[in-house]
């Protein structure tokens, strides 16, 4: 199998200008500026330092959009990543974060390279809205400890826990941090209003504002809340050391379904991104070009000391609407972030907890798509299960545990509506009454046909079994009119073999008219004609009466012994 390697920039290169590198450039550095707060906030939330999310947006971000699919998409930490990273660092710690991280890397350039991009489509919207609100709840259950101040040494990554430990210590809420947490989503909510009647706020975007001013604030007054310095003692004003993450193989077995929901949720994350952008810059993205670029992001961010990196639909949203419309845009918006840490590190230190946590609460709530459960009772009883599952899952269990239930329920309900779509009726052929032999003495016709509507597959084979009544005269040669038959699996072919085998034992024929390419293509490499006989495959419901007819002299004369 031969490999596609063609990063999208390769071809934006050919009649690039400098108008548009002036656009792109611009675009980058407002990106550059949106992703630090948001880089860091996340990193938090995820239990690691701020410097792991702003170095995670720097290599993963460069690299996503030089050797991407999609023009216009940035990569970085997302909110989405946050449940999923803190339950690792919580049960496996750090380096086996990276070390998931990297495997997860792994499984998505495999799954660029055997051109899987194109199948993450087919997860179901329920599956996808169910578990996109679970973890924007999640998440927000995760900031109430920073947002309030509660004093929890360390806050389980499982809901039950987590529910219990917040609840039994509401009662360390403390005041400062409340109230700096309110004033924070109060201005960030406010932005866009003061932006209007201030202009020179219009160039900033709302949370890198949000966080100037709760920092600057903070190191005027020096409020008694908690901040970057004295958690993680600031920023350091350095590059990260390169080095490999330390490898446990005791662990390494069961960091294996981490790093599957890592590259999964990454997969479906950013070419979602990249399909959103797609429309509003009337491009196509490659699909299996993006995975390849995702893993290979997520390979060599650890390296530096990240982490989980996809496309941010808001960071790419940003990055069209300011005018960017290359990869260039991406990769300046690393280079803004990297250019920050080197010479506005040390400002970091008196960034409040509160404030970060405060954005991601709001990111939280942006990022759920609420509106489908005022919606719910517009859809089916298949449509209100799988997607309340799949959320109630993400919930108070796992992501992984609610994707693969999700898709098991969204499964079951496609083959039982797509069972109860086929169906078989009986053709009355009242011609057969005017001729001679085709009746038994009693009038009950010696042939009977049938036309097959819809699928036949392992979930509808049973329809087949009611051809044959046992308690009733049983027909001499049964037609099936497949015109209407678009589609046969192996399991409604052992089921027409059945029929046929049946049949045979009555003394009786089976014939199949009109077949349509695909079942006749399975029938016909299956062997299936020769068992039957190719005379038994008729062009038309016509020439299978005439073919029952050449068949019928037998049957009467075995009759008659």
């Amino acid at each position: 199998m031969k490999i596609s390697f063609h990063p999208k920039l390769l071809d934006t290169l050919p009649g690039y200008d400098k108008a548009q590198f002036g656009r792109d450039v611009s675009a980058g550095l407002t990106v550059g500026v949106l992703a630090l707060p948001l880089a860091m906030a996340f990193a938090i939330a995820s239990g690691m330092t701020p410097t792991a999310g702003i170095w995670t947006a720097i290599v993963a971000g460069f690299l996503i959009s030089a050797l991407g699919g999609s023009r216009v998409q940035i990569g970085g930490p997302t909110g989405a990543f946050i449940p999923i990273i803190y339950g690792i660092v919580v049960e496996y710690g750090v380096q086996n974060l990276l070390v998931a991280t990297m495997l997860a890397g792994a499984m998505l350039v495999a799954m660029g390279a055997f051109r899987l991009g194109s199948l993450i489509r087919f997860i179901p919207k329920t599956v996808v809205v169910g578990f996109t609100n679970g973890i924007a709840v999640v998440i927000f259950l995760a900031q109430i400890k920073d947002f309030l101040g509660l004093k929890i040494d360390h806050l389980p990554g499982e809901f039950f826990g987590k529910m219990k430990a917040l609840i039994t210590h509401l009662d360390t809420v403390d005041i400062p941090t409340v109230s700096l947490s309110v004033a924070s989503i109060i201005v960030l909510l406010s932005w866009n209003g003061l932006a209007r009647r201030f202009k020179p706020l219009a160039r900033l975007p709302g949370p890198l504002g949000v966080l100037v001013l709760a920092t600057v604030a903070n190191a005027l007054f020096q409020f008694p809340v908690e901040t970057i310095g004295s958690r993680f003692n600031g920023i350091p004003q350095q590059l990260p050391g390169f080095a490999l993450p330390a490898l446990s193989l005791e662990t390494l077995g069961k960091l294996i379904s981490p790093a599957l929901t890592i590259a999964l949720l990454g997969a479906i994350e950013s070419l979602l991104s990249a399909r959103v952008a797609d429309a509003t810059i009337e491009d196509r993205h490659d699909p299996n070009q993006e995975l390849i670029a995702q893993g290979i992001a997520n390979l060599a961010a650890p390296l530096f000391g990240g982490f989980a990196a996809t496309g941010a639909i808001a960071r790419t949203a940003t990055n069209v609407r300011t005018g960017g419309r290359s990869p260039i845009a991406g990769m300046v918006h690393a280079l803004v972030l990297l250019a920050v840490v080197l010479v506005l590190a040390p400002f970091a230190t008196d960034i409040p907890l509160a404030t970060l946590s405060a954005i991601v609460v709001v990111v939280a709530v942006n990022m759920g798509e609420w509106h489908e459960f005022r919606g719910l009772r517009r859809f089916s009883l298949t449509y209100r299960t799988t997607l309340l599952t799949t959320f109630f899952t993400t919930v108070l269990f796992d992501l992984t545990l609610a994707v693969e239930l999700g898709m098991v329920l969204a499964a079951l309900f496609f083959i039982y509506r797509m069972s109860n779509l086929t169906r078989i009726e009986r053709l009355p052929l009242a011609e057969l009454s005017m001729l001679p032999g085709f009746l038994y003495p009693d009038g009950s016709p010696r042939v009977v046909a049938y036309s097959i509507y819809g699928t036949l597959f392992f979930g509808a084979i049973n329809k087949l079994e009611t051809l044959l009544d046992p308690k009733q005269r049983h027909p001499e040669v049964v037609i099936l009119e497949l015109n209407h038959l678009v589609s046969l699996d192996t399991t409604g072919l052992e089921g027409l073999e059945s029929l046929s085998k049946n049949l045979h034992k009555r003394g009786c024929a089976l014939l199949l008219c009109n077949l349509n390419p695909q079942p006749e293509s399975l029938i016909t490499r299956s062997g299936f004609v020769d068992e039957i006989g190719p005379n038994n495959i008729c062009g038309d419901i016509y020439s299978a009466l005439a073919r029952s007819r050449d068949l019928l002299p037998r049957f009467i004369d075995e009759d008659n012994l």
